[in-house]
C-alpha cells in the first residue's frame, strides 16, 4: 500500500491513533509494534470502537476493506507524515536539546499562539512515533507549527528532520544526557547538530542560537541565525532568582512562574521567537508571565505540611547540578530527594557520585533513591527504590520544609509526595 493511497484516506479521515483506550470516531488506527505488544492483535477492537481503517502489517487480520495492509506500520506512518509536511508551506520550528526544550517549547507556543493559529508537539511526544503523530495534528489552517524532537543515539534527529523538516532550529543545550546512546558528550554534540545541519539545507533556514554558548555558535557559524542571550540581538539579564524567576529584556521586566536562572534562556528564547515572528512585545510578555509550569516539572505543590519543588520528569548531570546549585539560594529549612539519573552508560556510577558530593559541598540535606545512588553509595540516606524510601518518611515525618524532588521520569518520584 502506497502513502499516496493512505494521504487520501488521512485526508478525509485526518485523526490518527494508535492506542485503543483513547479512540476517536471515525479516525484511522496505526497499529505499531513495541517490545511488549503488538498492536495487530488490538485492530478489530479499535474498528469496533469507531475507527474508519485500521493499518496493519500482518495479512491474517485483514478480514475486509477497513484494514489496510502495509509491509510495516511504523515505517508507513512516518511516510504518511512525511508526505504531509511536503504539503505544508507554514514555518515549522525544529526543537532539541539536553536540557529544556519542553519548557521551551511550551513557551513559545504561548507566545505565538496570540498572533497565530500554531501547531505544536503535546506532552512529550519527540520521538520516532511522536515526532510523525506531532506533523499528521498540523490541519491546513495552522499558520506555524512548533516540533519538539528528542533522541538518544546518534542519527536520530536527522530521521526526525526527513520527517518534520523543520526551516526553523533551536538547539536549547547540549549537556550530559543519555550518554548510553551517544557515547559521551562528543556524541551528544554529533547528535544534536543533526538539526543544525537540516536547517542549514534550507533556502531560508534560520536558527535561534544562544549567543552565550560558544559550542552552539560555533556549530551555527555558517548558518543564518538569530541570537539571544546576555548580549545577544536579543538581550537579557536576571533581576531576581527567588522565589521566581524575573529577567529584565531589552529594557522591559518579565516576572515569570518559573524557578531556577537556568530558565532564563528558555524565557530569552521564547521572546525572541516571538519578536522575530512581529507578536506585539506587550502579548509576548504577558504570555511569558502567565505560563505555569506543569506535568512534573518544576511544578510547585504545597501539602498540608511542606512546600514541594517537584521536578521529576527528567534528570541528568547537567540538569541536576544546575538545579542543586539554584535550590541551595533558598534560605529556610529545605531537604532535597534526588533519584537517579537514567541512560548513562558506563559514566553512570561516576556521575551520580559526582551530585552526592555536589550535595555535600553546597551543605544540603539529601536523600537519595534508585539502585544507580544506591550503586554509588551505601551510606545512610540512601534507598534503593520508593518503597524503602516511603517506609523511612513515615518515620522521619518531615514538616515546615522546602522540599526539592528531582529524578528521571522512570522513578516516578511523583509517588512520594503523599508522604510529604
Amino acid at each position: 500500500m502506497n502513502s499516496e493511497y493512505l494521504y487520501t484516506l488521512y485526508k478525509k479521515h485526518p485523526i490518527i491513533c494508535t492506542d485503543t483506550r483513547h479512540i476517536i470516531k471515525g479516525s484511522i488506527f496505526f497499529a505499531l509494534k513495541g517490545k511488549n505488544f503488538n498492536g495487530n492483535l488490538f485492530a478489530k477492537n479499535a474498528i469496533e470502537l469507531g475507527c474508519s481503517f485500521a493499518v496493519i502489517d500482518e495479512k491474517k487480520f485483514a478480514v475486509n476493506k477497513s484494514y489496510i495492509l502495509v509491509e510495516d506500520v511504523l515505517n508507513s506512518l512516518q511516510k504518511l507524515a512525511e508526505l504531509h509536511r511536503k504539503k505544508l508551506s507554514i514555518p515549522v520550528i525544529g526543537i532539541t536539546g539536553s536540557n529544556g526544550k519542553t519548557t521551551s517549547k511550551e513557551l513559545i507556543a504561548s507566545v505565538l499562539n496570540r498572533k497565530y493559529r500554531i501547531s505544536y508537539t503535546k506532552g512529550n511526544l519527540n520521538n520516532h512515533i511522536g515526532v510523525p503523530l506531532s506533523v499528521l495534528q498540523i490541519s491546513k489552517d495552522d499558520e506555524i507549527a512548533i516540533i519538539e524532537m528528542g533522541a538518544n543515539h546518534i542519527g536520530e534527529i536527522a530521521s526526525l528532520c526527513n520527517i518534520a523538516k523543520p526551516n526553523f532550529g533551536v538547539i536549547t543545550n547540549i549537556g550530559k544526557a543519555h550518554l548510553e546512546g551517544f557515547g559521551g558528550i562528543s556524541g551528544v554534540i554529533i547528535a544534536k547538530s543533526e538539526l543544525y545541519k537540516s536547517i542549514e539545507t534550507k533556502k531560508e533556514g534560520l536558527l535561534f542560537v544562544n549567543k552565550d554558548d560558544s559550542t552552539l555558535m560555533n556549530l551555527s557559524d555558517k548558518i543564518k541565525r538569530v541570537t539571544y542571550g546576555k548580549n545577544g540581538d536579543v538581550r537579557g539579564e536576571v533581576v531576581q532568582e527567588i522565589p521566581f524567576l524575573s529577567l529584565e529584556v531589552n529594557g522591559e521586566r518579565i516576572n515569570s512562574n518559573l524557578i531556577g536562572s537556568y530558565q532564563f534562556y528558555n524565557i530569552l528564547l521564547a521572546f525572541t521567537v516571538g519578536v522575530f515572528f512581529k507578536v506585539p512585545r506587550e502579548k509576548i510578555i504577558s504570555s511569558i508571565e502567565k505560563y505555569i509550569p506543569k506535568n512534573n516539572r518544576s511544578q510547585i505543590i504545597n501539602t498540608e505540611y511542606n512546600k514541594i519543588i517537584l521536578d521529576a520528569y527528567n534528570a541528568n548531570p547537567t540538569s541536576m547540578e544546575e538545579t542543586l546549585n539554584y535550590f541551595c539560594k533558598y534560605k529556610e529549612r529545605k531537604i532535597c530527594i534526588l533519584g537517579d539519573m537514567l541512560e548513562l552508560g558506563f559514566d553512570s556510577k561516576k556521575e551520580h557520585k559526582r551530585i552526592m558530593n555536589l550535595t555535600k559541598q553546597l551543605g544540603l540535606k539529601s536523600l537519595f533513591v534508585g539502585k544507580e545512588f544506591s550503586k554509588a553509595s551505601n551510606k545512610d540516606g540512601v534507598y534503593k527504590n520508593n518503597d524503602c524510601l516511603k517506609e523511612n518518611l513515615k518515620k522521619i515525618n518531615i514538616k515546615n520544609t522546602l522540599i526539592l524532588i528531582k529524578g528521571s521520569r522512570g522513578l516516578m518520584l511523583e509517588e512520594l509526595i503523599e508522604f510529604l
